[in-house]
């Protein structure tokens, strides 16, 4: 059989289609099934929206377009940022789980991962929406002013940083069962958004509470963010790639944690 080289024609599957189009047919139909869903889609880009103009913009302090309200608007792209990860594969894939889809799916004629993959790629959709809509309600409401670079680096961010949540929410996606996954990643979801200092500071913690939250995957994706947006401050490359690289690694212990759920439990 050749191999594929990238200047032939991709590898076809069942009956000739193509392994691109059969990406893009399975990321299609999970993006039609996610947008007229109304309890993902609307909280998913709607909370972060809400939100941010009520603390970041109403409560915040007055005229935080600088400095601060860079800060605060990267802590809420972060925010937005883990949502999608969290409930669309989490509850998604609990929720396939239990009505036999993912075994169906893994007996139709498609290449391995396909299924996994599209879910990624519609988490980083959402994610980037979300990003771009924060950034104009910054821009209008929040007179915050951001450079190109900063937008570009921002949005980049968010498409990649979304999949450390992907890892976890296919974690507890094997964990869970379809009706009460959207409750326990609501319990997940808000109590790591305050305890790693995304929405709340961290000096306003117990200190043996602010202490632990490094070992949440938010706080190194808020800390990254406050690199984008604090650039030509104290801020190094050498501390964003250490923020960079413990993320990497947790994103892959999730990764293969929930690999060896799914193969051991389905």
């Amino acid at each position: 059989m050749d191999s594929f080289d990238g200047t032939s024609k991709p590898p076809a599957f069942a009956g000739g289609v193509s392994m691109l189009r059969i990406l893009w047919l399975e990321t299609r139909t999970e993006y039609l099934r996610l947008l007229r869903t109304p309890s993902f889609s609307v909280p998913i880009i709607g909370f972060p929206l809400l939100f941010y103009v009520l603390f970041g913009v109403m409560l915040s302090p007055p005229r935080a377009g600088g400095a601060v309200g860079q800060a605060i608007l990267g802590a809420f792209v972060v925010f937005g940022v883990m949502a999608p990860g969290l409930f669309g594969l989490g509850v998604t894939l609990a929720i396939d789980r239990d009505r036999g889809l993912l075994a169906l799916k893994r007996a139709l004629p498609m290449p391995a991962g396909t299924y996994l993959a599209a879910k990624l790629i519609m988490a980083m959709f959402f994610a980037v929406i979300v990003s771009v809509l924060l950034m104009l309600l910054a821009a209008t409401l929040g007179h915050v002013a951001l450079g190109i670079l900063e937008v570009c680096e921002l949005l980049a961010l968010s498409a990649l940083g979304v999949v450390p949540f992907c890892g976890l929410g296919l974690l507890i996606g094997t964990l869970t069962k379809g009706q009460a996954a959207p409750a326990v990643i609501n319990l997940i979801y808000l109590p790591m958004s305050f305890l790693s200092g995304v929405l709340l500071p961290l000096t306003v913690l117990p200190r043996f509470i602010a202490r632990l939250a490094p070992a949440w995957p938010a706080y190194q994706l808020d800390q990254l963010a406050l690199a984008v947006v604090s650039r030509g401050s104290e801020w190094s490359a050498g501390l964003a790639a250490r923020h960079a690289l413990v993320l990497a690694g947790m994103t892959a212990l999730f990764f293969v944690i929930a690999r060896r759920r799914l193969e051991r439990h389905g």
